[in-house]
């Protein structure tokens, strides 16, 4: 059986070849049976989804699953990643499914699952629940099927939760007063929670595209689509922009001249600002291999050290969780902060950017300033065996050549796709010139390999 769950979680083309409701039962009720504690009680599952029409459909399927394997299923409704996560700690369920694709197109759809505490599952426990799909289990009957309730408070619980989250002054109850914000809300699962927990913080909120209809999430708009926010963000005379994925679990930001600020700045903000108040465990940050050079040195600069992992939000979690830090992230703009989250969350990410602003009284254009990103040239290159690649010595060489060359004014990553026969090569320098002429030499070199 191939394998089917990736990064995060098991995703395709709703109703397609893979993502059925057939497959979202039987997926399901593997998981009950993998993930139910010995609790003395059945297991408890809490169930969300982002607005796209085929969630309708997975839903009721997801449900069908969890219940025909003796699960309670809580419904918690439209909610982002991160609340839905929350929920499955606070309600101590033993876990929880969320029914997205993220920022992928509507027609997509996934299955994500949270172990009990809201955690992300590893790769064993997914071996496990992919594996129960081929196996015929007893099924319960008569008052041993589970039962489905709602969570009508679901919303403001996890709101709520956002609220105390945010650094404030004692007596201080809206932290955000003062600033405008325009927030992209992609048609998605943040198009309800974040318009309300950015008001009720006290910031003056514009929404767009908070509309969700079902068909319309992020078509052309949301956090891979900025074009819209930065133009909004200007002609409102807003302080920021905030652009959420379809799922929330991420955000980007814009500046009040409408400049683009991307996740390793985000972070660096969040990093000096968690040093500052003590809160940033052992003054370490957690990115990928992907983000820029310039984050390296800027946090160096402040004191910061900069620990990496393979590009996945799920590898920043295992690495914040074993050692125990306080922020890591991803340049798209994941950032989790474990104290208040138990994955990324782009609704946390945009309260903490904006008390940041508002604690200080600076902008965010001179915040994100900190980070002077190096230029970087990403050549993706066909081969035919990248293994043969990875233990080529002629490309070695080529690679200690080159960051030689560079020292600690650039980088060089050589990365093979996870799906694909390819190699990228990512190149990050002082000039784009100089990125541009050695990514160029060691794609020859990669590309030469026989």
């Amino acid at each position: 059986m191939r394998r089917l769950f990736g990064t995060d979680g098991v995703r395709g083309l709703a109703n397609g070849e893979l993502l059925t409701p057939e497959f979202a039962v039987g997926v399901c009720a593997s998981a009950a049976r993998t993930l139910a504690r010995d609790t003395g009680r059945r297991p408890v599952a809490v169930v969300g989804r982002d607005p796209r029409a085929s969630g309708e459909m997975l839903e009721a399927a997801v449900v069908a699953g969890l219940t025909s394997a003796g699960a309670d299923a809580v419904r918690v409704g439209v909610l982002p990643t991160p609340g839905v996560a929350h929920l499955v700690a606070e309600l101590d369920a033993d876990f929880g499914v969320m029914i997205s694709a993220s920022h992928n197109p509507m027609p997509d759809n996934g299955i994500k699952l949270f172990a009990a505490g809201g955690h992300k599952l590893d790769d064993a426990v997914e071996a496990e629940i992919e594996k129960g799909l081929e196996t015929v289990a007893q099924r319960p009957t008569g008052a041993a099927i589970g039962r489905v309730r709602e969570c009508p408070d679901a919303l403001s619980r996890y709101v709520e939760h956002l609220l105390v989250t945010i650094p404030s002054l004692p007596g201080e109850t809206r932290p955000l007063d003062g600033l405008r914000v325009v927030v992209d809300c992609a048609h998605g699962a943040a198009s309800a929670a974040a318009p309300e927990a950015y008001r009720r913080a006290g910031a003056e909120v514009v929404a767009l595209n908070a509309d969700p209809d079902g068909l319309n999430i992020n078509d052309g708009v949301g956090s891979t689509h900025l074009a819209p926010l930065q133009a909004a963000v200007v002609s409102h005379g807003a302080d920021l922009g905030i652009a959420h994925d379809g799922d929330a679990d991420r955000c980007l930001a814009v500046d009040a001249a409408g400049q683009v600020v991307d996740g390793d700045q985000i972070m660096a903000v969040l990093a000096v600002a968690m040093h500052d108040d003590g809160e940033l465990t052992r003054d370490t940050l957690v990115a990928t291999v992907m983000s820029n050079l310039g984050l390296h040195l800027a946090m160096r600069a402040a004191g910061i050290t900069v620990t990496t992992t393979a590009v996945g939000d799920r590898y920043v979690l295992e690495e914040l969780r074993a050692g125990g830090y306080a922020l890591g992230g991803e340049q798209s703009g994941h950032v989790v902060i474990p104290g208040h989250a138990r994955t990324g969350d782009g609704l946390l990410t945009a309260l903490r950017i904006m008390s940041r602003m508002a604690r200080t009284g600076k902008p965010l254009a001179e915040l994100a300033g900190v980070v002077v990103p190096l230029p970087q040239v990403l050549v993706n290159v066909t081969v035919t065996d990248k293994t043969a690649v990875a233990e080529s010595p002629a490309v070695a060489d080529a690679v200690a050549r080159a960051a030689a060359e560079l020292g600690d004014t650039g980088r060089v990553l050589l990365r093979p796709s996870g799906t694909e026969q390819l190699v990228r090569v990512m190149v990050e320098a002082p000039t784009a010139e100089t990125a541009e002429a050695v990514a160029g030499t060691l794609a020859e070199v990669v590309a030469g390999v026989r």
